[in-house]
């Protein structure tokens, strides 16, 4: 039984998806080109500076459309869930829910992604499918060429420093995944173990839609829940204390380097900061009920509290100590310690007291 129809996704993403700027060929191609050429560069920067060896040889973005990521995302879904849809398969929900039930979600997933796909700039792609050896591909680092045009045009900054500063916070998550071999597995790990420990049943997810239909209304009312705290078992919520540790971390250093780096090479970093936090905090009513919604300001959450982290250990015990994080998952911060990163270098430096619990 299919989950969630992947085709009507795609389908429904693409079309509902805004226009990128406007834009003439011979700009595209420029962007292109030069998008291409800073990644290299600035994986250079980003080994030098954490001092983690990538562990293959660098390879320049992909550079997409905001059809295109719609696409890579739904791919990397499509392997994500495959656990989850495996099991589904097993499952004694009647044909007629899953057959209806796939489309609808097929066309929420479409919706979302077409919402994103107009504001993400890059990703690490974590999860890809198998090549045509059968073979799981590392990863594959992608940049949204239209959304990073229409940033700097909306911002008004000088275009290459800012493609270089996106291509440093990107190609710390590629350095990250290629350099530490255990963190990709570990991420996926707990993504299946957050998948399965899931309820299926038609019951409990007829509970959880109700759930999720009262946090829309209290979202529109002013409140402050999201869609993703409510669809939850309480397992998941441990398993995912630990994802969100593990991905405020990679976030957070990704920030730091981007920053730290930036003055060195990015002569305007400190504008590009300062206007890019804003951006990040502005947008429509509408648009930060949907992001609050879909727990995107988590993750503006997660940017500030792993950039706190980072710098506050790495001002303590130098980068060498902080790379302790990544010797393996027992030295990974936990999600207080993210918050309080004294209870990390005491932990895994023996450093200092332990702050008051209180």
């Amino acid at each position: 039984m299919q989950v969630i129809d992947w085709d009507l996704a795609v389908a429904t993403g693409t079309r509902l998806v805004r226009p990128g700027p406007q834009v003439s060929r011979q700009e595209a191609r420029e962007a292109v080109t030069e998008l291409r050429r800073l990644s290299r560069v600035a994986e250079g920067h980003v080994r030098e500076f954490t001092r983690i060896d990538g562990g293959v040889a660098p390879q320049p973005a992909t550079i997409v459309d905001r059809p295109g990521w719609i696409r890579a995302n739904v791919d990397g879904f499509r392997v994500i869930l495959e656990p989850l849809t495996e099991r589904a398969s097993r499952s004694n929900m009647p044909a007629i829910v899953g057959a209806v039930g796939s489309r609808i979600t097929g066309v929420e997933v479409g919706a979302v992604l077409a919402f994103m796909a107009s504001r993400v700039l890059g990703q690490y792609e974590l999860f890809l499918p198998p090549d045509p050896t059968g073979q799981a591909p590392t990863g594959r680092l992608t940049l949204v060429a239209p959304n990073i045009v229409h940033a700097e045009r909306e911002m008004r900054v000088d275009p290459h420093d800012f493609r270089l500063w996106v291509c440093l916070h990107e190609e710390t998550h590629r350095v990250q995944f290629t350099g530490v071999p255990w963190l990709r597995e570990y991420v996926r790990s707990q993504m299946t173990d957050f998948l399965l420990a899931s309820d299926i049943d038609v019951t409990t997810l007829l509970e959880r839609l109700r759930a999720a239909s009262d946090v829309v209304a209290d979202v529109f009312r002013g409140g402050d829940g999201n869609l993703i705290d409510v669809i939850q078992t309480p397992e998941q919520k441990e398993i995912l204390d630990r994802l969100t540790a593990v991905m405020t971390l990679v976030e957070g250093h990704g920030d730091y380097v981007m920053d730290a780096v930036g003055p060195s090479v990015v002569p305007t970093v400190a504008e590009i900061r300062s206007k890019f936090q804003h951006r990040r905090q502005g947008g429509s009513r509408m648009d930060q009920l949907v992001r609050r919604l879909l727990g995107i300001d988590l993750k503006m959450k997660q940017y500030a509290e792993g950039s706190v982290f980072v710098r506050t250990v790495v001002d303590r015990v130098g980068m060498d100590g902080f790379n302790r994080v990544w010797t393996s998952p027992e030295t990974l911060p936990t999600h207080v310690e993210i918050t309080t990163p004294e209870r990390w270098l005491n932990r895994v430096h023996g450093t200092g007291q332990l702050p008051s619990a209180n």
